[in-house]
């Protein structure tokens, strides 16, 4: 659906080891800035424990889950949005992202280099969110000179559009990301179209070192990240990225030893795929059992147009059964014997885990 999450940073600190351990994949992950110069695209399967318990019950031929892209970007650096080191392509490069996953090093280690000499998580996150300021408000001003031309027409769209680029620039004159929440819902659509950087949901991966057990830094870094609305996943980008070779077994092995129910990866899988506000609902059958991404508040037949258009256009109803019921009463028959199929409509929103079969004529 070109739902996009993309890993973001300065230089050397950890964004495409963090990307070869999550797609599983081998690009450059070398110790200098700008070693990746295009943005590296993969698609990760989102690793939902439901398909197994589904499958349990079922035992399909195929299993498919529902994924994720993931983006690496390469290192921002000061001065990026003046186009310092490779900035503008970088800064175009998270302008098409959905969210923003923002590592941050907080480790000290003199043989890895870093950008400004010295490991410091506020004086790096500032950076990078400086930059994606300073290019939104060069976007917004040009914006306002053109609605600024277009004013003597009275065009009512024009005008809403010219008030929301002034109230927004005053908050990136201050300094501020731009939080979308506290607009209306009519101006957020609006305000999504411009396409600006500094209202990109984002969360924070704070690198921290695989044998340190305090950390003062990643303390700085939650609270930078609470002080703007966010959060922090702490892990060793390193550990993870072993984790990520070892076959099933020798992996399960590997989390009992470290007492981890799951690699942290997974956990960063999936709060990109809620902060984009995505969620998840199931086709079943003995040949296939699949997860299909929708977005919240979707229909049903907006949710049965996403497997194809032909079941948006000819929708008649929806066969749903909640997850819950599903597992419960051991699959489809039982549920429907326990009463707990419903026939749903064309009003009804589709909720996280529902499992669905639709009835279309075309």
């Amino acid at each position: 659906m070109g739902f996009k999450c993309g890993i973001v940073g300065l230089p050397n600190v950890g964004k495409s080891t963090l990307f070869n351990a999550l797609t599983k994949s081998s690009i450059p992950a070398e110790n200098f800035p700008f070693c990746t110069i295009d943005p590296n695209v993969g698609k990760v399967p989102l690793p939902d424990k439901r398909l197994e318990q589904l499958n349990k019950i079922v035992d399909s031929k195929k299993v498919i889950p529902t994924t994720l892209d993931l983006v690496d970007i390469a290192g921002l650096v000061k001065g990026a949005s003046d186009g310092e080191g490779l900035g503008n392509s970088f800064l175009s490069n998270i302008r098409e992202m959905s969210a923003i996953a923002h590592v941050v090093r907080c480790f000290d280690d003199e043989n890895i280099t870093h950008v400004d000499g010295s490991v410091n998580p506020k004086r790096d996150v500032e950076v990078i969110n400086l930059e994606l300021i300073l290019a939104d408000l060069e976007s917004v001003s040009k914006r306002i000179s053109r609605c600024e031309k277009l004013l003597k027409t009275n065009d009512k769209q024009n005008k809403i559009h010219y008030e929301i680029l002034k109230e927004i620039k005053i908050e990136l004159e201050k300094g501020n990301l731009i939080e979308i929440g506290k607009f209306k819902d009519e101006e957020q659509i609006i305000i999504h179209q411009f396409q600006l950087l500094s209202t990109k949901p984002t969360f924070y991966i704070g690198n921290i070192s695989d044998t340190e057990k305090s950390n003062q830094k990643l303390k700085e870094l939650e609270e930078i990240a609470n002080d703007l609305g966010s959060f922090v996943i702490p892990t060793s980008i390193k550990i993870e990225q072993e984790i990520s070779t070892l076959n099933n077994e020798e992996r399960k092995e590997y989390l009992e030893l470290m007492n981890m129910d799951e690699p942290v990866l997974n956990k960063i899988i999936f709060k990109g795929y809620e902060l984009l506000g995505l969620k998840t609902f199931f086709t079943v059958g003995p040949n296939e059992i699949r997860a299909w991404t929708i977005k919240k508040n979707y229909s049903a037949p907006n949710a049965a147009g996403v497997i194809h258009t032909d079941f948006e256009k000819g929708f008649i109803k929806a066969e749903v059964i909640d997850f819950e019921d599903f597992i419960e009463f051991n699959g489809e028959l039982g549920a429907r014997e326990k009463g707990k199929l419903r026939l749903e409509g064309k009003d009804y929103l589709v909720k996280d885990g529902d499992i669905i079969h639709f009835k279309f004529n075309v």
